[in-house]
Protein backbone atom coordinates (compact mmCIF):
# COMPACT_ATOMS: atom_id res chain seq x y z
CA UNK A 1 0.00 0.00 0.00
CA UNK A 2 1.37 3.88 -0.78
CA UNK A 3 1.81 6.15 1.45
CA UNK A 4 2.95 9.83 1.71
CA UNK A 5 5.17 10.08 4.46
CA UNK A 6 2.70 12.45 6.26
CA UNK A 7 0.43 10.01 7.00
CA UNK A 8 2.26 7.81 8.46
CA UNK A 9 1.76 7.18 12.10
CA UNK A 10 4.43 7.01 14.60
CA UNK A 11 6.82 3.38 14.46
CA UNK A 12 6.15 2.84 10.92
CA UNK A 13 8.21 1.72 8.45
CA UNK A 14 8.45 1.84 4.83
CA UNK A 15 10.19 2.14 1.56
CA UNK A 16 10.74 5.36 -0.50
CA UNK A 17 8.90 4.63 -3.91
CA UNK A 18 8.88 8.15 -5.48
CA UNK A 19 9.96 11.56 -4.27
CA UNK A 20 7.88 14.57 -6.03
CA UNK A 21 8.85 18.41 -6.41
CA UNK A 22 10.45 19.92 -8.66
CA UNK A 23 13.94 21.93 -8.01
CA UNK A 24 15.57 23.22 -5.19
CA UNK A 25 13.04 21.59 -2.78
CA UNK A 26 13.60 18.40 -4.33
CA UNK A 27 17.33 18.59 -4.97
CA UNK A 28 17.20 19.36 -1.14
CA UNK A 29 15.68 15.88 -0.21
CA UNK A 30 18.02 13.91 -2.62
CA UNK A 31 20.62 15.84 -0.83
CA UNK A 32 19.59 14.70 2.65
CA UNK A 33 19.56 10.60 1.35
CA UNK A 34 15.46 10.90 0.73
CA UNK A 35 15.87 9.44 -2.72
CA UNK A 36 13.68 5.84 -4.13
CA UNK A 37 14.80 2.28 -2.64
CA UNK A 38 15.57 4.41 1.05
CA UNK A 39 13.98 2.27 4.15
CA UNK A 40 11.73 5.39 6.03
CA UNK A 41 10.87 4.68 10.01
CA UNK A 42 8.92 7.02 11.53
CA UNK A 43 10.18 8.15 14.64
CA UNK A 44 8.50 11.01 15.91
CA UNK A 45 5.57 14.01 15.35
CA UNK A 46 5.54 17.15 17.08
CA UNK A 47 3.06 17.91 19.32
CA UNK A 48 1.56 20.48 16.12
CA UNK A 49 2.03 17.89 13.45
CA UNK A 50 5.43 19.43 12.23
CA UNK A 51 8.32 18.28 11.48
CA UNK A 52 8.74 14.70 11.37
CA UNK A 53 11.72 13.22 12.69
CA UNK A 54 12.56 9.94 10.65
CA UNK A 55 15.54 7.23 10.65
CA UNK A 56 16.78 6.91 7.29
CA UNK A 57 20.43 5.69 5.56
CA UNK A 58 21.45 4.93 9.56
CA UNK A 59 20.98 8.57 10.84
CA UNK A 60 18.30 11.04 12.18
CA UNK A 61 16.42 13.66 10.04
CA UNK A 62 13.85 16.03 10.64
CA UNK A 63 11.46 17.17 8.02
CA UNK A 64 8.78 19.76 7.72
CA UNK A 65 5.43 18.67 7.00
CA UNK A 66 5.68 20.21 3.58
CA UNK A 67 8.73 17.85 2.87
CA UNK A 68 7.18 14.89 4.30
CA UNK A 69 3.97 15.09 1.96
CA UNK A 70 6.49 14.81 -1.44
CA UNK A 71 7.99 11.39 -0.29
CA UNK A 72 5.89 8.30 -1.36
CA UNK A 73 6.72 4.83 0.01
CA UNK A 74 5.33 1.39 0.29
CA UNK A 75 4.10 0.67 3.92
CA UNK A 76 6.11 -2.77 5.32
CA UNK A 77 3.49 -4.50 7.21
CA UNK A 78 5.14 -5.50 10.24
Amino acid sequence: MLKRLDEFKIGETGLIKKVEGEGRLRRRLFDMGVTPGATVYLRKKAPLGDPYEITIRGYELTLRKSEACLVILEVEDK
